[in-house]
């Protein structure tokens, strides 16, 4: 049976009537009208509303006083007013209330840019105050091994009390002393070493809490941004890549209801922040006379192709490597005749989001074995020995836990990869690809659901894609065309599994698309 639709009522907003659900907060019916109504304690993934900013009063029609917009539930026929002389009086009152003791930091600030404070502070033509006494300092602390707070910046919205209280359910942080002294704290005797810590400077509506590892990298201007998928585990986070002078300097969570809704963990921003770090392979590299030689692109892929050898043999792929890259090197196995195939996958505990238990630091730590599974690759817990004369192929592994001697005595050894360890030396051939945050394309999540990332930094030299390398060796075997876009090798992707079949690279959209091993995309997920 279907639900029954919920009930709808109507109110007007700054004289524009607006329909939402029954239970609708005054603040969410606002939104929905595209009406801006300033806040600073209301976040919408924490359930509990304190009121406390006072910054989203508005006027009520027969209400006595301003009411908080953020905790007053839209009641049918109301008639609200946001920018009434009051409440931008009341709005004007708060700003500069917060602006007694804050420290003019702005120009040092990491949140300069995107403070709610700086902002609102402007919107209102508050630039000058008339406090003329010494402001309170307050200081810096290290309330986690990361994570830095400035307590002169602090606004006391409790965001980051909250989300650690009622969302990742550990009441590790406190608001200490009261009134203009007031600061937030660890509690007593507990330390904040919760998994899912970094949130709280998310939620941070101001520059009072810092990880260290951004502080005085860059600012919101400095930065390139691109949506993308967090790698770290095979939970699949949306996420927000920011790059500068093509590194990664900030990683923020980015919402999706059904995957990570506004959050994420430590683990994958850790993860993700030293993922391009290290000596990289810029150029193709072939063997001649016992040595590796640079080469070009065209000379590289000819030489390939003209000695690789057909039969049985190794092949390995990373769960690190997208759904295009991992369906090419399953067609180029397939075309060489190659069986089964197989994949490493690191482990580790696991870690839930008590306030949202989709969440999970999950104890595959990769984005991508669904895909590898889908395209018929099976987990290996380490790599067969490599048989003198054997064929080895290998994508995107990287082979820097085993010894220099690896695939020493093969009879052919292909590496395609982002990183050069010792082992991958003793390839015959060594082609560089880009690591996901160079290029555009898809995981598969642990519950089949196909999400799309953006291309976030530059490749190195003349590293590419994957699938565009193995596409064009492909193509020079005599199977199929070159493949030159991410929305083509998807494409081709589909038609080469059930899994993908009937599903577009568009229909793809924020939310992902669910796939199951029987083909069929679920259209509810679109």
């Amino acid at each position: 049976m279907s639900e029954p639709a919920s009930e709808t009522i109507r109110l007007t907003i700054d004289g524009v009537e607006v329909a939402v659900p029954k239970g609708t907060t005054v603040l969410k019916a606002a939104e929905t009208a595209g009406i801006v109504v300033p806040h600073y304690c209301y976040h919408p993934g924490i359930p509990t509303r304190p009121a406390q900013c006072r910054m989203c009063l508005v006027e009520i029609e027969g209400q006595p006083k301003l009411q908080p917009s953020c905790v007053m539930t839209a009641g049918d026929g109301m008639n609200v007013v946001t920018q009434s002389e009051a409440a931008r009086e009341a709005r004007r009152s708060v700003i500069e209330f917060l602006l007694l003791n804050h420290p003019v930091d702005c120009p040092i600030c990491d949140a300069a840019g995107q403070c709610m404070l700086q902002d609102y502070a402007y919107e209102t033509g508050q630039l000058e105050s008339r406090f003329q006494e010494a402001k309170l300092v307050l200081g810096r602390d290290r309330i986690a091994d990361d994570i830095l707070y400035f307590a002169d910046r602090c606004i006391l919205c409790t965001r980051c009390v909250r989300f650690m209280r009622d969302v990742a359910g550990d009441e590790a942080l406190i608001v200490a002393q009261r009134g203009h002294k007031a600061y937030i704290d660890t509690f007593p005797g507990k330390d904040l070493d919760n998994e899912f810590r970094g949130n709280i400077v998310d939620v941070c509506p101001v520059g009072a809490l810092v990880h260290e590892d951004f502080l005085f990298k860059a600012r919101a201007w400095d930065m390139d941004s691109a949506p993308g998928v967090c790698p770290g585990c095979s939970n699949g986070c949306n996420i927000e890549i920011g790059a500068k002078e093509n590194q990664v300097v900030r990683i923020k969570p980015r919402y999706n209801a059904e995957v990570n809704s506004y959050w994420m963990c430590d683990y994958g921003r850790k993860h993700l922040v030293m993922a391009n770090r290290g000596a990289r392979i810029d150029l193709p590299l072939i063997r001649r006379n016992g040595e590796l030689e640079a080469v070009h692109w065209g000379e590289a892929l000819t030489w390939l192709s003209e000695r690789m050898p057909e039969g049985d043999g190794v092949a390995v792929v990373s769960p690190f490597e997208s759904t295009e890259s991992i369906a090419a090197f399953r067609a180029l196995l397939a075309r060489i005749g190659i069986s089964g195939g197989g994949y490493r996958l690191a482990r580790g505990d696991e870690a839930q989001l008590a306030g949202f238990p989709k969440l999970k630091l999950r104890a595959e730590r990769a984005p991508n074995a669904t895909a590898a599974e889908l395209f018929g690759f099976r987990e290996v817990v380490s790599l067969p020995s490599i048989a003198a004369g054997a064929t080895v192929i290998v994508a995107g592994d990287r082979l820097d836990d085993l010894p220099a001697d690896f695939a020493g005595d093969a009879g052919f050894f292909a590496y395609l990869g982002s990183h050069l360890s010792e082992a991958a030396r003793n390839a015959d051939v060594i082609l560089p690809i880009t690591t996901f945050l160079e290029m555009e394309g898809t995981f598969i999540n642990h519950e089949g659901r196909l999400q799309r990332f953006r291309q976030a930094l530059v490749p190195p030299g003349v590293a590419r894609p994957a699938w565009m390398v193995i596409r064009r060796l492909l193509s020079l075997l005599g199977d199929g065309a070159d493949v030159l876009e991410a929305e083509a090798a998807f494409e081709r992707a589909a038609t080469e599994t059930p899994g993908l079949a009937g599903i577009a690279w568009s229909a793809i959209g924020p939310k992902g698309v669910l796939v199951r091993t029987d083909g069929a995309a679920a259209p509810s997920a679109r």
